[in-house]
């Protein structure tokens, strides 16, 4: 199975936003943010997905990235 891979470190980069700046904005803690930023979350909220996205003023694809499993693209 593949993976969703989460470029918000990517689009914080590209719009110059600080990782408390965008907490206070989407109103997540910092620590979760941090956690999402990373990588290390298995799953998210739409809800916070909207917020992040109103926030950064960009599309869910902007920082969801679809990566196909190996065996996939092999087809």
């Amino acid at each position: 199975m593949g993976q969703i891979i989460l470029r918000l470190d990517r689009m914080m980069a590209d719009r110059k936003i600080s990782l408390k700046e965008l907490s206070e904005k989407v109103g997540v803690t910092n620590v979760n943010l941090s956690k999402m930023k990373t990588g290390k979350i298995s799953a998210i909220r739409f809800s916070t997905l909207v917020s992040i996205c109103e926030a950064l003023k960009c599309q869910p694809g902007d920082i969801l990235e679809y990566i196909p499993d190996k065996e996939e693209t092999d087809d």
